[in-house]
């Protein structure tokens, strides 16, 4: 039940906001009462918490599946990261959105629990970035920092336009992103 309540809850954020939902939308959505939301989430702040923490330790152990692959260059690496976003997307298009859009409704205790994995997720692309650059597949003089912050900006905000069902998949979108990129750091 407790899924069936989050999932449910993860459509109505992507529709009408957290902000906008109440709990009793989420009850007669699921179709259950009040006390059953209660005894599984202690508020609705609580329930957008969990959702955030289940995106992103789901990017980041898809992360970590793709960095460790020690056969592969960092290049390719970074295109399956692009895609690794992308393809989310497609398939917890509805978590994305909530993800980034209704962060802002949580308190800073709950905030303390998404923001350092949402830094440890940029940070191991700084990472690898660096290590392109060491491998001499990147500029020895990118603005790692900078550079970071434009992969995730190309591929997390994509959600606000990229349609999966669309005239590009997401391998083609990954590819032009990553060229896009590779053209400008690549040496």
């Amino acid at each position: 039940m407790k899924e069936k309540i989050t999932e449910q809850s993860i459509i109505l954020f992507e529709k009408k906001g957290f902000s906008e939902t109440s709990i009793q939308d989420i009850v007669e959505a699921n179709g259950v009462t009040k006390g059953t939301f209660y005894y599984y989430f202690s508020s609705k702040e609580e329930l957008l918490m969990d959702i955030q923490l289940r995106y992103i330790d789901d990017l980041l152990e898809q992360q970590e599946r793709i960095l460790s692959k020690e056969e592969t260059d960092c290049k390719t690496k970074l295109y399956d990261l692009i895609l690794m976003l992308l393809h989310n997307i497609k398939t917890q298009g509805a978590s994305a959105k909530v993800f980034f859009r209704e962060m802002r409704n949580l308190n800073d205790e709950r905030l303390s629990k998404i923001i350092p994995k949402r830094d440890a997720f940029r940070v191991k692309i700084e990472q690898l970035l660096r290590e392109g650059i060491e491998k001499k597949e990147f500029q020895e003089d990118l603005n790692v920092s900078i550079a970071t912050f434009g992969v995730l900006g190309m591929a997390n905000w994509s959600y606000q336009w990229f349609s999966p069902e669309g005239d590009l998949s997401e391998e083609e979108v990954a590819r032009i992103f990553t060229n896009m990129i590779l053209t400008g750091i690549h040496k």
